[in-house]
């Protein structure tokens, strides 16, 4: 990374904030911190060798939509449509350097760099943020971006893990279904976000991109992993954590067994809740019965656990119709935000398998949240009674509730780190 400052010395920045640099980029392994590296544009095709992109955080401020640039022989101030306006080249004497740095360092399993500060910040309160906005569109196409991520999974649900305690990385639901891609990117059922608290009362929010995309509001087996990632990384000590995510807060507590027990909250049923439209569903009792395309009918329980659940009960989930009816039941139009279809084999009254066809990722090996809505529906049916071990094709989940309204669920289960990595995205993303 790099940025158009002229006499500010070597300078600590984030490195998340830069998007790329350009070929005068160099290293410098082994520094505590990454430093601000000064090199010279020509004034002309040496302008382009040494430009770099700064995001949004290191400007200090939101980038307004105006595209303004500099003349590097000049020293005047391009506007939007390449007219010079005038300022003169004394305005513009600082965007003459261009600097170029590196990032590395590891300790204790995280990278450990200084915050931006100063300089950055300053040039970010003037109008100039715009300017580099400008740099940002000429080089964009040439500059992938590339960040650092830990492979997690709970029960053989996996996940993708990102530290944006520091900075937002900008990402699209594009970058998120690259990074879930089993084939050419890392592979995941859900990317799952470490961003600070959004407000007093919690710790961290957590947020949760599934594999096409799209942010969902919940993820059971990821919120063992999210309490574990921020207690590997030397984000927090604190045991519980509280975090918020899309509907609410969590609690999540690392056990001196090693596994991880999360206050899941209290399930909802109320068909606004969940969302749910009754009108597309033929009730019988506590319960639904959902026709399927093809004039099939499945008698189903739905229920929220701060995400959409529609449980069904089967006889065997090895020859269940997961495949077949599990997107059926997911953009059914009785879900008008898609749902999770769930396929529950009691075996005694604290012991089921389940099978979970999720929405967005298709059948995972695990689904914490869909294991919860299976036990809830099954202790509101009479198959159940408190605690449940649920077995999913990942492991087992135990899963409590006192089946009283307004209760919490409680899910205890692992959660695993695999491996620390970096990705470069290609640059057509």
């Amino acid at each position: 990374m790099g940025s158009a400052l002229r006499g500010k010395g070597r300078l600590s920045v984030e490195p998340g904030n830069v998007l790329c640099g350009g070929v005068l980029a160099v290293a410098a392994p082994g520094q505590q911190d990454a430093q601000l590296l000064e090199t010279f544009a020509d004034g002309g095709d040496g302008l382009r060798q040494a430009l770099v992109v700064l995001g949004r955080a290191a400007l200090g401020q939101p980038v307004g939509s105006g595209v303004s640039g500099v003349d590097a022989t000049t020293g005047e101030h391009i506007g939007p449509w390449g007219k010079t306006r005038g300022h003169g080249a004394a305005r513009h004497e600082h965007f003459k350097p261009f600097g170029a740095i590196a990032q590395q360092q590891h300790g204790r399993g995280r990278q450990r760099f200084g915050v931006g500060a100063g300089g950055v910040e300053e040039l970010g309160r003037t109008r100039h943020s715009c300017i580099m906005r400008f740099l940002a569109r000429r080089v964009a196409d040439n500059c992938p971006m590339r960040i650092r991520f830990t492979k997690m999974h709970g029960a053989g649900n996996d996940f993708v893990v990102l530290d944006e305690t520091q900075h937002r990385l900008p990402l699209t639901p594009a970058h998120y279904r690259y990074l879930a891609d089993r084939h050419r990117g890392v592979g995941a059922d859900q990317i799952l976000s470490v961003r600070p608290p959004p407000h007093d009362g919690v710790d961290f929010e957590y947020v949760i991109h599934n594999a096409d995309g799209g942010e969902v509001e919940q993820c059971g087996n990821g919120s063992r992993c999210f309490v574990r990632y921020v207690h590997e990384q030397g984000l927090t000590t604190r045991n519980p954590v509280r975090v918020q995510v899309k509907q609410g807060q969590l609690e999540l507590r690392e056990l001196a067994d090693g596994r991880v027990q999360v206050d899941m909250g209290a399930p909802a049923f109320e068909p606004a809740r969940i969302p749910f439209l009754p009108e597309h569903a033929q009730p019988e009792g506590d319960h639904w019965r959902l026709a399927l395309p093809g004039g099939e009918a499945v008698a189903m329980d739905v229920v929220s656990m701060g995400n959409p659940h529609a449980v069904q009960r089967v006889d065997d989930v090895d020859t269940a119709p997961v495949a077949s009816q599990g997107p059926l039941i997911e953009h059914h139009p009785a879900f008008p935000q898609r749902v999770n279809a769930g396929f529950l084999q009691v075996q005694t009254p604290h012991q089921v398998r389940l099978r979970v066809f999720e929405r967005g990722s298709g059948e995972t090996l695990a689904c914490g949240t869909g294991a919860c809505a299976a036990v809830v529906a099954g202790i509101r049916r009479g198959w159940l009674a408190s605690p449940v071990e649920v077995q999913t094709r990942g492991g087992a989940l135990r899963i409590e509730w006192t089946g009283e309204a307004g209760a919490s669920v409680f899910m205890t289960g692992p959660a695993t780190t695999v491996f620390h990595g970096e990705l470069e995205f290609p640059p057509d993303l």
